[in-house]
């Protein structure tokens, strides 16, 4: 065996994915070849640490469910012909590297990060995050987790899968009815998003608890949508929508009319 073809082999031998004949083969090489030994134990030691020292932290359900349904989603891919098996074993250490280059980035990113460009503004973070929530709940079975326009309904669904209770007023009578709710995840942790409909439109209405201070009425245009944001009583919201930007200002001032003290937080 040459040592470019071991060096494509390598993270599939310490994954236990080469046929045995292959990895014999392989273990005859590193018994004779310094440098690919030494690659060999390189990466092993790299495994061990990763293993150790990362913090590990557990995913929350919304991220759970949405990695399955888009890995459900992904199209298969044609397996490399078994008389090439240069391609096959070229394909899984290329799927290797990206995988490291993802772990690396997740330890090292934010530090290179803020020395290369400064501290992030954590409102475009969240506006980012809010919009790509947004885009995303459009895709098909996405939108609800709960579909009602009783807000008697939707209301009390968020009890026990939040730590605050969501405002949900009904709107239909100024043409913008209730058509529901879902658990979205903004800023690492869970908000809650109540949606509406406006003709052909949806609005997603998210919120939060925020210890910050109140903050006046803000809009914001990123890619054909309109995102309107403020903060007061202890509750962030953001709305967000595609409907032409009076017509969501107009929505949002009857939300806020429609608000409580005793609504905004328990």
């Amino acid at each position: 065996m040459s040592c470019p073809i071991a060096h494509e082999s390598l993270s599939a031998y310490v994954d236990g994915e080469l046929p045995p004949e292959s990895a014999r083969v392989v273990a005859d090489h590193l018994a004779t070849c310094a440098r690919c030994s030494a690659e060999y134990h390189a990466l092993l030691t790299t495994i061990s640490a990763l293993r150790s020292e990362l913090t590990r932290y557990a995913a929350p359900d919304v991220l759970r469910a949405r990695i399955r349904s888009a890995v459900v989603a992904e199209p298969p891919q044609a397996e490399a012909p078994a008389s090439n098996p240069r391609r096959l074993l070229a394909r899984r250490w290329r799927a290797s590297v990206i995988a490291a280059a993802a772990i690396a980035g997740v330890a090292f990113g934010t530090g290179a990060t803020l020395v290369a460009i400064g501290r992030p503004d954590p409102s475009r973070t969240v506006a980012g995050e809010v919009l790509a929530s947004h885009v995303r709940s459009l895709m098909p079975d996405h939108l609800t987790d709960v579909r009602s326009s009783d807000q008697h309904n939707v209301k009390p669904w968020f009890n026990g899968r939040l730590d605050f209770s969501p405002n949900v007023p009904r709107l239909d009578d100024a043409g913008f009815p209730l058509l529901g709710g879902r658990l979205d995840y903004v800023g690492d942790r869970p908000v809650a998003s109540v949606v509406y409909g406006r003709r052909q439109h949806i609005i997603n209405v998210f919120s939060w608890p925020s210890t910050a201070g109140d903050a006046p009425l803000a809009s914001t245009a990123s890619h054909g949508y309109t995102m309107l944001h403020w903060r007061e009583r202890g509750l962030e919201q953001w709305v967000v929508s595609d409907v032409n930007a009076g017509e969501l200002r107009t929505f949002v001032l009857l939300l806020q009319r429609a608000e409580t003290p005793t609504e905004s937080t328990r």
